[in-house]
């Protein structure tokens, strides 16, 4: 969709609150579709001016300085000053759009302090200078109004076309399973990179095996692509493993209750 079929129905004046590691990615995604951002806040100022520069707008980091005649604020904070800061932030702001992009967050957050407002919850993980292509991104949309699911959706498409609706509780179990599919793997990445540098051996043997294992699940079901002793439920290379584990209690924990729910998924 380009610009100027939405310009006309999404607010024109956004305020991006937080610089974080999803804004730093949404801002500019949106910017470079035609979205006009008129300030950039966080409670530091070096962050607010990093993002600030790449968009072409203003840098504060003092709640009173955020601009009250804006459109849309587009919330990316923690969880924790989301929670925290809400009232502060709708103050003499209230006829605007609030969105958040936050997983576990409730909508119903800004509920009492603003008069239409939403979520807009990209599910992807963001880490600074690595580029994410939001044409490949689920987008889980949820508002207070029809008006307000209108401006979200047409605000989504700039980005892509994997838009979904999604209420406050599926939004959260979204989120658990993003932990579990992202962030889990991720720890499970470091502590088998911690392994085997402890023996001598570069991760880097591993990624070949990781990108494949990806790959799989775009073809078949989780279930249909586990491989490995445990889904086999062979015992001697299990306690093969367990044993030589032993100089590491907590990994030697965790791959055997990772083995016994393979083995309980594969008999369900």
């Amino acid at each position: 969709m380009n610009v100027s079929s939405t310009s006309q129905n999404f607010p024109r004046k956004v305020v991006m609150v937080g610089a974080g590691r999803v804004a730093s990615h949404l801002a500019p995604a949106l910017h470079a579709h035609g979205v006009a951002f008129a300030q950039i806040y966080s409670r530091t100022l070096s962050s607010a001016n990093q993002l600030a520069q790449r968009i072409g707008a203003e840098a504060v980091d003092s709640i009173d300085a955020i601009c009250s005649n804006a459109d849309c604020y587009l919330v990316s904070l923690t969880d924790e000053a989301l929670l925290q800061l809400t009232p502060r932030l709708t103050k003499g702001r209230e006829e605007a759009l609030w969105v958040h992009t936050a997983g576990s967050v409730p909508m119903q957050l800004f509920a009492g302090y603003a008069h239409q407002f939403g979520v807009l919850y990209p599910m992807q993980t963001f880490s600074k200078g690595v580029a994410v292509d939001f044409t490949q991104v689920s987008l889980f949309v949820e508002a207070s109004s029809p008006v307000a699911l209108q401006q979200l959706k047409q605000l989504a498409s700039l980005l892509t076309t994997h838009i979904h609706e999604a209420d406050s509780q599926q939004r959260k179990s979204l989120h658990v399973a993003a932990v579990i599919s992202c962030n889990f793997v991720n720890h499970c990445y470091a502590l088998a990179q911690r392994w085997l540098e402890q023996q001598g051996l570069p991760f880097e043997a591993m990624l070949p095996l990781i990108d494949e294992t990806a790959r799989k699940v775009h073809q078949l079901k989780p279930t249909e692509a586990q491989t490995g002793p445990a889904i086999r439920g062979d015992q001697q290379v299990i306690q093969s493993h367990l044993k030589l584990l032993a100089s590491s209690p907590q990994l030697q924990q965790l791959y055997r209750t990772l083995s016994e729910s393979i083995a309980t998924l594969r008999e369900e």
